[in-house]
């Protein structure tokens, strides 16, 4: 009887020798097990796999390791806890987890790196769960330590962040050193992003985003940041009530991972990857809107380095440096720059500080801070020559009749084209290129009056030949230069200077100013007293006759019932004009805009005009034509409010600086596509985010940009009030007092969904105007749209 229970006892702990085992990759850390940092040691895992403890290998040095946590079944690997950052261990270190102490992380030589620092022998077991939550426990399953309560930089569902407790950014996208952003509750209840300085190792520089969540009564205010199993995050509340953070509108946390991570850049970003689906993270949401404007204080540099400038490109700052500086480190695009030459007087220079320094205006630029003087009132003039003869003047701001004189190093600089000023930097003459050393300025006298002399024989030599060529050529430029409209097709006209004068009655009747030039009414001298609008350009680009007239004959060869017909031009001298049909009921801004809202029913059928007719410019006609520039006030109505565009095709014809935001980009603030910002191909795609953003004014008959009276001036885009109201399914908000739109919501929601897959930030998601339109009708369903501002980034 005890020979065949030892046997049975035998056959039964053979049986539990797999379970052994597979308990070891089921979470389970023994006191004693190790893992080193070599590049082939298996980490250890959650019990389904999906997290991962070990040492990573940085990307950019093969022979450091980082201790983390990190998503194992996602391509990128992506960390979500670490330690040591600053200091990676090298090759051979290991980490093990013993009684006396918990986790030791002991470099090759044995010398301990960093632990978790518990009480002697008190560490049972350790057990790494499908949370990611590394835990240590005790002899009496007590919890001694874990990782969700000593975050790094991000957090995960089922984490939560008390009172006084952070996330700390990393320095880069691959320094996992100590960045200058923190993400806290305060003990007011308050969830604050802020900044700090390398100087201030106690206080606080800035908050830049703070939540409405504190309260005079404690009992109301907020303890605790939670993200929830379901992928939400919000400031839990003492007396149980939830601010939300999160979108309402998310996608299941059954089928996703999630996480929130306060970037290196300051921006805590909430995002999502499909378990089973394309590689890559998306954005559910971020913090704060606009962080180049929400951080300002007095102390530090702002969201970029001292002298740069924020640009703000899919919630994220775009850091770069003015004219007349480069990076202070190459390797830091986020950094300080660096003026190219010295600012400062120099002792023993000659000559006026004209002659050595210039002012250099820079558009839509703005540094708030760093003002040493102040002049009220002030001229521009006025504004410009303080600066100029001012040693200490690095740069000057003029508005509203002041100028604010600033010092170098310049902080907090952003990107806002909605500021009325104008910027002057003081830079030294040759500021692009590094100043010259005094030491040689003999040598360099010597050479420029050498060069000048060679420089004024090869101009004189030049104006010569060319004083003989046009000689010879100016008979037969003249004798062309009044071609008749056969050269030019036959379907337009070519007026002369004078008979478009008399047409409008020497440009009296200004129906409008625009980016091109201005338009006037005229009617045309001839029986048939057809009234006619004379758009004359300005500062149009230097082409020759010959492409003047090509391009205007692409234009005069399109034809479609919504667009505005070009009925010929003039081609003087330095005259350039276009002739068009005249539209009776004036431009869509003005309908869409006035103190009485268009009926539905006409709004729909003119954004469908619109789409049809940028259909037509894109994929029918002979030559595609890119409009650059649409809004409603480029859209124009006939006798019978048919929708037409206008302007379409001149974008060729005219200079670069008639229609732009700012330097080398076409169109107008608030319906600007993103990849203008980019160094990217310009496609037919820029047209189908400016009719999204239009589609969507003709919804809500709202402006894209406005500001609000009742919210102290503040800014409102439309496109981020419509994606509120669609992710919280209240699109009856948008179209409120519409009673004929509230019995159509099916419509509204359609057009809406379309206008927000026309302004996505990824290229590759907008349709094309011809889908778009075929959507518009509901011959092709419409989508639920991603969020417009989504965008991946690195891990």
């Amino acid at each position: 009887m005890d020979s065949k229970l030892c046997n049975n006892l035998i056959s039964f702990l053979v049986l539990l020798i797999p379970l052994c085992a597979v308990s070891q990759n089921s979470g389970n850390i023994t006191v004693g097990a190790s893992l080193t940092a070599d590049g082939s040691s298996k980490p250890w895992l959650s019990p389904t796999g999906d997290f991962a403890f070990g040492f990573q290998q940085l990307p950019n040095n093969k022979d450091l390791f980082l201790l983390s946590i990190w998503f194992d079944q996602v391509p990128e690997k992506t960390v979500i806890w670490y330690t040591n950052g600053k200091n990676p261990v090298p090759r051979g270190s290991r980490i093990q987890l013993v009684a006396a102490g918990g986790l030791e992380l002991r470099d090759p030589h044995n010398q301990i790196i960093w632990s978790t620092n518990l009480s002697p022998d008190e560490t049972a077991y350790g057990y790494l769960n499908d949370t990611g939550n590394l835990v240590l426990f005790g002899s009496v399953s007590n919890r001694l330590w874990e990782s969700f309560k000593n975050p790094a930089d991000t957090i995960v569902p089922t984490q939560v962040i008390e009172t006084n407790g952070m996330l700390i950014s990393r320095k880069s996208v691959t320094n996992f050193s100590q960045g200058r952003f923190y993400a806290r509750i305060l003990d007011n209840g308050s969830f604050v992003l802020s900044t700090k300085s390398v100087a201030s190792n106690i206080y606080f520089d800035f908050d830049y985003y703070t939540s409405p969540t504190s309260d005079l009564n404690a009992s109301n205010s907020g303890y605790q940041v939670v993200f929830s199993e379901r992928g939400s995050l919000f400031v839990r509340k003492r007396n149980g009530e939830q601010f939300g953070l999160s979108s309402r509108s998310l996608p299941p946390a059954s089928e996703n991972y999630y996480r929130a991570t306060l970037n290196f850049d300051g921006v805590l970003i909430q995002y999502y990857h499909p378990k089973n689906g394309n590689p890559g993270w998306n954005v559910v949401g971020y913090w704060p809107d606009n962080i180049c404007n929400s951080i300002y204080g007095l102390f530090g540099s702002g969201a970029c380095g001292y002298n740069s400038v924020c640009q703000l490109k899919s919630g994220r700052p775009r850091c770069v440096c003015p004219r007349g500086f480069t990076l202070a480190d190459p390797n830091d695009p986020y950094g300080d720059c660096k003026p190219n030459t010295v600012m400062s007087c120099m002792e023993g220079e000659t000559g006026s500080l004209e002659d050595i320094f210039e002012l250099v205006e820079i558009q839509d630029t703005d540094w708030p801070f760093n003002d040493y003087s102040q002049i009220v009132p002030s001229t521009e003039a006025d504004c410009r020559s303080s600066c100029m003869n001012d040693c200490l003047c690095g740069a000057a701001i003029f508005r509203n009749h002041s100028c604010w004189k600033k010092r170098l190093p310049l902080s907090n600089g952003r990107t806002d084209a909605t500021l009325d000023i104008k910027v002057f930097l003081r830079l030294r003459k040759g500021h692009d290129v590094p100043f010259l050393n005094r030491k040689n300025t003999k040598n360099q006298k010597t050479l420029i009056i050498i060069g000048s002399v060679l420089l004024a024989s090869s101009v004189f030599l030049c104006i010569t030949v060319a004083f003989v060529v046009f000689f010879l050529k100016y008979k037969k430029k003249i004798t062309n230069s009044n071609t008749s409209l056969t050269s030019i097709g036959s379907n337009l006209r070519c007026f002369t200077y004078e008979e478009l004068e008399q047409a409008t009655s020497g440009f009296k009747k200004d129906l409008g100013r625009g980016a091109f030039g201005t338009v006037y009414k005229g009617v045309l001298p001839d029986s048939s007293e057809t009234i006619i609008a004379v758009k004359k350009l300005e500062r149009v680009a230097k082409d020759s006759e010959k492409e003047f007239r090509a391009e205007v004959n692409v234009i005069g060869h399109t034809h479609h019932k919504n667009l505005v017909r070009l009925l010929g031009y003039c081609h003087e001298g330095p005259n350039r004009l276009l002739v068009y049909e005249y539209m009776r009921n004036g431009t869509l801004a003005k309908f869409l805009f006035g103190e009485k809202k268009p009926r539905w029913v006409q709004r729909t059928q003119m954004a469908l005009g619109v789409a049809k007719g940028l259909t037509y410019l894109h994929e029918e006609c002979s030559n595609q034509i890119i409009h650059c520039d649409i809004k409603p006030q480029n859209i124009l109505l006939d006798e019978y409010y048919t929708a037409r565009i206008s302007d379409f095709g001149l974008s060729k014809l005219l200079m670069m600086e008639q229609s732009r935001t700012s330097t080398d980009i076409r169109g107008t603030k608030g319906y600007v596509a993103p990849e203008w910002f980019r160094n990217t191909q310009i496609t037919v795609k820029v047209d189908v985010y400016s009719f999204g953003v239009l589609l969507l004014e003709i919804v809500c008959c709202r402006k894209s940009l406005e500001y609000l009276k009742s919210s102290n001036d503040e800014l409102s885009v439309l496109t981020d009030w419509v994606w509120d109201c669609y992710t919280e399914r209240r699109l009856d908000i948008l179209v409120e007092n519409d009673y004929e739109a509230l019995d159509d919501l099916k419509m509204v929601e359609r057009f809406v969904k379309v206008g927000l897959w026309c302004i996505q930030d990824d290229i590759s998601l907008r349709p094309s105007m011809k889908k778009a339109s075929l959507m518009l009708e509901g011959i092709v369903d419409v989508k639920d749209p991603p969020c417009p501002y989504a965008f991946s980034t690195l891990s």
